[in-house]
């Protein structure tokens, strides 16, 4: 139990500064000029290489030792942070985030595989893959609250600064609590592989934030979006023929494993967009300070606090399903009732919307997180909880990214006067990821997907057992 509090204290600000950083955006935006690309950036750069760099984190833990992993993230994740909150411009302030996410991609996963070669029991496991889950939605539910009332009383550099002394903390208690770890056959290195992963997320995203001051025609979108695809069939050819794959396409012969990998990418892209427009809104439009804007998303904290351990103990005792049918319908639901957003929209349906997608969110992540890792070898569990990790984060990324590019693309005059007509595309994408969590929840979770799984864990047990260790 205690080395399942020190894993969930590296997640706890990991996950913080998913969100934090939302309600300072407008605090941002007028210290450092920032316009509504920049903002997408401060955000993005954080999450894509986090995305892009979680599968080579996990892979080199269950090689190097996933204690030293571990505590090697947490110290380059507290520089980042301190670096983020000594920021002179946006540029250096992207390039600070970028270096907060190599430390952070150092700790989700590694933390997972930690935990999962701790409880080696089904019952056991799933029950602290459940507090894990509800961790993962609580300090991302926080991250707003906090953030309001740092940037309120002390001002938006504070966001980041509150990560050092939990990382300090962090790191003390892994040296002397954590034992080392590593995967019998660790998998070698992909350096290729990586290189197309980051090619194929960044051009993506580069693409689809920069779309509405270029346009579609524009030879550099039209080159990013050729990019994008042609790097991810190299990386598909690739890792097919590949021995010891940074992506393991075996594992998404398991149909509970697929399903999951959607479903964290639409609950995440939800959560990422409606943050986002949110945040905006709430400041931008209805004139709210970060501490008023941070209070509103309170029903979502509030929400998260109380059902993520829930959905955690229900995964446990009655699997994946009610939760993941219950959080498609949570988020379509609050999607519906944004797409009615006006300047003048009452506090309480505000407050409601709020609570019912903080209902939706809270109990998405222990499904998610029990799927991708419960039924696979321990030999691999780095590589499978960085697949699921990389899927929220390329979710939240995709997200952001498309949310600020739809309003971007609507709003011809002020962000004020334009806004609710420009975001109502927004809410309609977030009723549609509720859609995939909901469908995806329902067929991925029976027994057929069930087989799928089983089958799948068989042939990787098989598959490696033929391998030679010194391979």
């Amino acid at each position: 139990m205690l080395i399942l509090f020190i894993c969930c204290m590296s997640l706890l600000i990991v996950g913080l500064d998913n969100t934090i950083v939302n309600v300072a955006l407008p605090s941002i935006e007028r210290d450092l000029h920032a316009p509504v690309s920049g903002m997408q950036w401060t955000i993005a750069a954080y999450t894509l290489v986090l995305a892009s760099l979680l599968l080579l984190s996990g892979s080199t833990a269950d090689r190097v030792g996933r204690r030293r992993t571990f505590q090697i993230g947490l110290v380059v994740f507290a520089a980042g942070s301190l670096l983020c909150g000594l920021a002179p411009s946006l540029g250096w302030l992207v390039a600070f985030r970028v270096v907060q996410a190599i430390g952070g991609s150092m700790l989700n996963p590694v933390a997972m595989s930690i935990i999962t070669n701790t409880f080696t029991g089904p019952r056991e496991r799933a029950r602290a893959i459940g507090v894990w889950g509800g961790v993962v939605g609580i300090s991302m539910a926080l991250g707003p609250v906090v953030g309001g009332t740092l940037v309120h009383s002390v001002g938006w550099r504070a966001i980041f600064w509150i990560n050092v002394p939990v990382a300090v903390a962090a790191l003390v208690l892994t040296a002397l609590f954590v034992p080392e770890s590593r995967a019998p056959r660790p998998r070698r290195i992909d350096p290729v592989g990586q290189v197309l992963v980051i090619v194929t997320l960044a051009s993506l995203t580069y693409g689809i934030i920069e779309v509405p001051s270029m346009g579609w025609r524009s030879p550099l979108i039209i080159a990013l979006a050729v990019t994008t695809v042609a790097a991810l069939a190299a990386l598909i050819v690739y890792e097919l023929r590949r021995r010891d794959p940074l992506i393991d396409v075996r594992f998404f012969r398991s149909a509970p494993f697929s399903g999951a990998s959607v479903i964290a990418v639409s609950a995440f892209a939800a959560f990422g967009g409606f943050l986002f427009l949110n945040t905006l809104y709430l400041q931008d439009v209805r004139g709210l300070s970060p501490f008023e804007a941070g209070l509103c998303t309170l029903p979502i904290a509030a929400m998260t606090l109380v059902f993520a351990p829930l959905s955690g103990r229900l995964v446990g005792e009655r699997g994946p399903r009610p939760s993941l049918m219950l959080s498609g319908i949570a988020i379509i639901a609050s999607g519906l009732m944004l797409t009615r957003l006006t300047t003048t929209t009452s506090l309480v349906w505000l407050l409601a919307s709020y609570a019912v997608f903080g209902l939706g969110f809270a109990v998405v992540n222990a499904p998610v997180t029990n799927t991708a890792v419960s039924g696979m070898p321990l030999a691999q569990a780095g590589v499978a909880a960085a697949v699921a990790s990389t899927s929220r984060q390329v979710g939240q990324s995709l997200g952001v990214a498309v949310a600020g590019s739809v309003l971007a693309s609507g709003i011809a005059g002020s962000l004020r006067g334009g806004f609710t007509e420009a975001s109502r595309a927004g809410w309609w994408i977030i009723v549609g990821c509720g859609a995939v969590v909901l469908v995806l929840g329902t067929i991925t979770t029976g027994r057929w997907a069930r087989g799928t799984a089983e089958r799948t864990a068989t042939r990787l047990t098989v598959d490696d057992t033929r391998i030679p260790v010194t391979s």
